[in-house]
């Protein structure tokens, strides 16, 4: 079954392993969440927990927001996400979720915002190669064809052009958990996770772990 816990990213730094091995991690604080609600198929449809992590300001929350935080005797959440394929009868209404639920070893997944780079070209957005520098070529940094002339005389769907780079929700499989510190709620993952500093990230486990 799945564990999850949500929290924020605060950066990198790097550990050495019992080896000597320099071993860099990202360190992501993850406060108790609250269990808001636990969604069934009877009600939902499907089944889900529920969590919230980080109270929202009074001026930011609406009354729909605090009646359902009322529910789990809580405050309104910034950041709520549902964990699917969790054992619903571990958990009650109210109840809060710690770092400890995951242990050095653990496989997991980084699910987050990766950071906005505004528009870009079709080099940096797609990794796309340049053309000639000289020679007379006019081709340096385009993206090249864009299809044929006079037949279908139109530029196809999924052609990779330059455009909005960044700011979508972006997922790394199987990253590790290098350290647990259950007294200051901080969770060591192994390898980069995406977004900005400060941003939010949820942490799951990893749905291909061998």
């Amino acid at each position: 079954m799945t564990k999850g816990i949500l929290g924020r990213k605060i950066g990198m730094t790097q550990l050495f392993s019992e080896t000597g091995e320099l071993v860099p991690v990202t360190v992501i604080q993850a406060e108790p969440n609250v269990v808001m609600q636990k969604r069934t198929l009877e009600n939902d449809g499907y089944e889900a927990l529920q969590i919230g992590f980080a109270d929202a300001k009074e001026s930011r929350t609406n009354k729909a927001s605090k009646g359902h935080a009322e529910k789990a005797n809580t405050a309104p959440k910034r950041y709520v996400r549902e964990i699917r394929n969790a054992k619903l009868d571990e958990y009650e209404v109210g109840q809060e979720i710690s770092v400890d639920v995951f242990q050095a070893g653990d496989k997991i997944d980084v699910t987050g915002t990766s950071k906005g780079k505004g528009f870009q070209g079709a080099i940096k957005r797609h990794n796309q190669q340049r053309g000639p520098s000289s020679h007379g070529s006019h081709f340096h940094r385009s993206a090249g064809s864009m299809g044929m002339a006079a037949d279908p005389a139109r530029v196809f769907k999924g052609k990779k052009l330059p455009g909005q780079m960044g700011s979508e929700q972006v997922t790394i499989q199987n990253l590790e958990v290098v350290n647990v510190d259950a007294e200051k709620n901080l969770l060591l993952v192994k390898g980069n996770v995406p977004g900005a500093k400060k941003s939010f990230v949820k942490i799951t486990s990893a749905i291909k772990a061998d």
